[in-house]
């Protein structure tokens, strides 16, 4: 199993080296590959005035940085298809946030950069759904692609995962990755949004039961102080105990 892992986006250098470095120190001692991740900018925010980034250039060259310090494969966001192309530029592996997991036109561009594409289940998307969204990218020749659960809509400001959808998607034939913070997000709650980490832990253990081929998570040192997504990221202190019981569920598994 791999492990994806990194801050919500990105804020500055320095807290990226620390999460890197803390992180990549946990999935050696593991011998688990380690794929880092942050977003070098959002553009899906719940208010006007939340955090979006410190520039593109700025923040893609940042990513570049990283993975070439601590020889690391890094993957971002991105929400315009003319962002695939720029973005390859810097990082190995592109995301398709799970808003925008039916946009044509940025799945196809996502495609034909060559990188690897994980594509997250929207909120309002069947896991069956997600061969569609696969089919798109592999309409251009690339067949390097993730899915990835990170819940379903489940009224108003809540998601709820139904585990099953990690045995659907992964009948598709691809890689399936659980988004074990995300899936834990109250939407639009709140400038940002609002979340119950507490039950990170728990969810995570389960889809590792279930049978997942990578665990995504978003951590920081400060979560309280995170400039997105505070309310789900989890406490970089916390994250070796956390990686430990998932790894070890998934060797006792497989």
């Amino acid at each position: 199993m791999f492990i994806i892992a990194g801050p919500c986006v990105v804020e500055s250098k320095e807290m990226l080296r620390q999460i890197a470095g803390h992180v990549k120190e946990i999935c050696v001692k593991l011998d688990v590959e380690y794929i880092f991740k942050a977003s070098y900018r959002k553009a899906n925010r719940s208010s006007i005035s939340s955090f979006t980034g410190i520039g593109d250039e700025k923040a893609l060259n940042y990513l570049a940085e990283i993975g070439q310090e601590f020889d690391l494969p890094v993957i971002t966001d991105i929400h315009f298809p003319g962002e695939a192309a720029l973005a390859a530029q810097y990082v190995d592996m592109l995301q398709i946030p799970a808003f925008l997991s039916r946009q044509t036109d940025l799945l196809l561009a996502a495609g034909k950069t060559g990188k690897t594409v994980n594509i997250k289940k929207g909120q309002f998307l069947a896991p069956d759904d997600m061969k569609k969204a696969a089919d798109k990218v592999e309409s251009t020749g690339n067949k390097k692609i993730w899915l990835t659960e990170r819940g379903t809509a489940f009224g108003y400001h809540d998601l709820i995962v139904d585990f099953r959808s990690l045995m659907i998607m992964k009948e598709l034939g691809y890689p399936v990755v659980f988004d074990a913070t995300h899936s834990l997000q109250k939407p639009s709650v709140g400038v940002q949004s609002g979340g119950a980490p507490e039950y990170i832990p728990a969810l995570a253990r389960a889809a590792a039961a279930v049978g997942i081929d990578g665990l995504f998570m978003e951590t920081h040192p400060d979560p309280a102080n995170a400039k997105s997504d505070a309310a789900t990221q989890m406490a970089l202190e916390d994250t070796e105990k956390f990686i430990k019981d998932i790894v070890a569920i998934d060797r006792l598994l497989k």
